[in-house]
């Protein structure tokens, strides 16, 4: 009696796999996590849903792997200088990326409280590989003197950040952008890491 193998799991491209993340992140944005469908995704990039199904265990799999996909944030930045290095991670994407970028993370946040499993898979492979990355920084920092070790700010910086990010365009009717990042890191950031107490 012959046993045939089981098939191979089939790998797409690195370039076709792109173009899949870039749709799927392009879905959170025009219609937010609830309504976006493996359906939606295997109809605009021509794939089929078992394929999808087959490379990603479900939606929130492939969201997270699709916002994964994108440059880290913090990951590999050091310029010498704390200030440096944050106005390097804000030069990362230019303005119209940014206010992609705000729009996909409104697709998101409702979502993240009624789908814990995209909550956790958020947490397990963005928000702390990001914050890992963050925390060498200010450690550098304060190797660097920079910064106190023990300044009560540190462990609030990942929320000053993301608060500017995500709330400018609710109480200023405006985007982030590079400019405000940047004045908002040297108005509000640096000088609270290094108040003393």
């Amino acid at each position: 009696m012959v046993v045939e193998a089981a098939p191979r799991r089939r790998r797409m491209t690195p370039e076709r796999e792109a173009e899949l993340y870039a749709v799927v992140r392009g879905l959170i944005r025009e219609v937010g996590y609830e309504a976006l469908t493996m359906d939606a995704v295997a109809a605009r990039t021509r794939t089929s849903k078992a394929t999808l199904y087959r490379l990603w265990d479900g939606k929130a799999q492939l969201v997270v792997k699709a916002l994964r996909s994108r440059k880290p944030r913090f990951g590999a930045l050091d310029t010498g200088s704390l200030r440096g290095d944050l106005h390097a991670m804000v030069r990362r994407d230019d303005d119209h990326q940014m206010e992609q970028n705000n729009a996909l993370i409104r697709g998101l946040m409702t979502a993240v409280h009624t789908h814990p499993e995209l909550l956790t898979a958020l947490r397990d492979r963005v928000i702390e590989p990001e914050l890992a990355d963050l925390n060498r920084m200010l450690q550098r920092a304060v190797d660097r003197g920079e910064i106190r070790p023990d300044s009560p700010a540190l462990p609030y910086v990942i929320h000053m950040l993301t608060g500017a990010f995500t709330t400018r365009k609710l109480i200023d009717g405006q985007p982030p952008t590079q400019a405000y990042l940047t004045s908002y890191i040297d108005a509000v950031v640096l000088p609270t890491l290094v108040a003393g107490p």
